[in-house]
């Protein structure tokens, strides 16, 4: 049985892959360049996620407005760490990082690393017993992400639709056979009492 909390990705010694939905215009920039670049902003959060079916909840197999493109952003294992590392959980819990409301409100302040732990989803959609992370880079770091960590951009919008087509078409076995691979992700003991897991 998986932990309740656990990071399971793409990864290999050096890089590991994180998953965006964007609009037509973002994505095909990021695509081009190889990096985030106008329309895509600096100036506000964004949210990367290593688990696939995760976005795909969230982004209606991209078909929800301005995310209608998939992107696999393979990123630095480094800054990815690095982000791990400054990271604040977004809503208060009594943990040995942060014992007090007032302590973790002031981390959350200083911050410009927010984590989230939300229900991994299967592959139907359905929640699943163990919670995936969601990692928020807002400003101080996301330009670092953007530009300094990313080392590969490919699209997955089609691989989306391909599954969503099978699964409707009741061929689920097809369906997980086209995923992007996911194992856990090793952490060192103090990063994982640090994002609570």
């Amino acid at each position: 049985m998986a932990p309740i909390r656990e990071i399971r990705a793409d990864f290999d010694r050096r890089t590991v892959v994180v998953y965006q939905a964007y609009s037509p215009a973002i994505a095909q920039a990021a695509l081009e360049h190889q990096r985030l670049v106008p329309p895509f902003s600096l100036q506000r959060m964004t949210w990367i996620k290593p688990s696939f079916l995760w976005l795909m909840h969230r982004s209606s197999w991209a078909r929800s407005p301005n995310q209608e493109r998939i992107l696999a952003v393979r990123i630095s294992r480094a800054g990815w760490e690095e982000a791990l590392g400054l990271a604040v959980l977004s809503h208060f819990e009594p943990t040995s990082v942060h014992r007090t409301p007032e302590r973790w409100q002031e981390a959350l302040e200083a911050s410009p690393v927010r984590v989230q732990w939300d229900p991994e989803r299967a592959l139907r959609g359905g929640p699943l017993g163990w919670s995936a992370i969601q990692v928020g880079l807002g400003r101080g770091i996301v330009e670092r992400y953007a530009t300094s960590w990313v080392e590969e951009i490919t699209e997955l919008t089609g691989t989306a639709h391909r599954v969503q087509a099978l699964l409707t078409a009741g061929q689920a076995a097809s369906a997980r056979r086209l995923l992007p691979p996911e194992r856990p992700y090793p952490l060192e003991d103090r990063l994982r009492a640090h994002l609570g897991i």
